[in-house]
C-alpha cells in the first residue's frame, strides 16, 4: 500500500478539483493518505465547502500549530511515508521554500522531507506567466494574473534536489498511479 502524506496551504486554485481526486484514488487505489493542513488550509477548505468532505473521507488529518506541530517533519524522516505531496500550493510557501525558509509545518516539513530522501512534489497553480481563471466559492470566475516573481519562485523550485514541480492537476494522478503501479 502507497502511504501518502498530502499538504495542503490556503491556495484555492484548484482546490474542489484536487480533493476530489485526491478522494477518488484513495477509494479506488486504496491509499493512505495522511491529510496535513495549513492554517489557512482550513479557512479555504471551508469556504469552499470541503472541510466536511475531508473530515468525513480521511483518517488522519492535522492541522497547523506550528512548524513542527503535528509531528509531520518526523514522520517524513523516519520512512513512514513512501512521498510528499503538497496541493495545492500557495505563492506564499512556494516564494519560502525557494528561499529555504522552512517556518511552517508545510515549509518545515518539505526541507526535512527532502533532507531524507523523501519524493517530493509540489503543484504550484501560479506556474506559468499570464493571466488564469480560477473558481470561487461562490462559483463565479475570478481573473488573475501570475506575476513574474511568482513564477520565478516556481522556477527556483525546479532546479531544487528532492522536488518535482507539477504543472497541472493532472501530473498529480499520473504521478500517484506510478508509485500504485510501482508497488503491485
Amino acid at each position: 500500500m502507497v502511504k501518502i502524506a498530502w499538504g495542503i496551504t490556503g491556495c484555492g486554485d484548484k482546490i474542489e478539483e484536487i480533493v476530489h481526486m485526491m478522494i477518488d484514488l484513495k477509494n479506488k487505489y486504496n491509499l493512505d493518505i495522511d491529510v496535513y493542513a495549513s492554517k489557512s488550509a482550513k479557512a479555504v477548505l471551508k469556504w469552499y465547502k470541503l472541510w466536511n468532505l475531508i473530515m468525513d473521507e480521511f483518517y488522519d488529518i492535522r492541522l497547523e500549530v506550528d512548524a513542527n506541530a503535528p509531528f509531520l517533519p518526523g514522520k517524513l524522516q523516519t520512512g513512514k511515508y513512501d512521498i510528499f505531496i503538497v496541493a495545492p500550493t500557495t505563492a506564499n510557501t512556494v516564494a519560502k521554500v525557494s528561499h529555504c525558509i522552512a517556518d511552517t509545518l508545510i515549509t518545515n516539513s518539505i526541507a526535512q522531507g527532502i533532507k531524507a530522501k523523501v519524493p517530493t512534489y509540489i503543484y504550484p497553480p501560479d506556474n506559468k506567466m499570464g493571466e488564469i481563471e480560477t473558481i470561487i466559492p461562490s462559483g463565479k470566475t475570478l481573473k488573475l494574473y501570475i506575476r513574474k516573481e511568482d513564477v520565478e519562485n516556481v522556477d527556483k523550485l525546479r532546479k531544487m534536489d528532492g522536488i518535482t514541480i507539477l504543472d497541472g492537476v493532472d501530473d498529480i494522478r499520473e504521478i500517484i498511479l506510478k508509485y500504485v503501479d510501482t508497488n503491485d
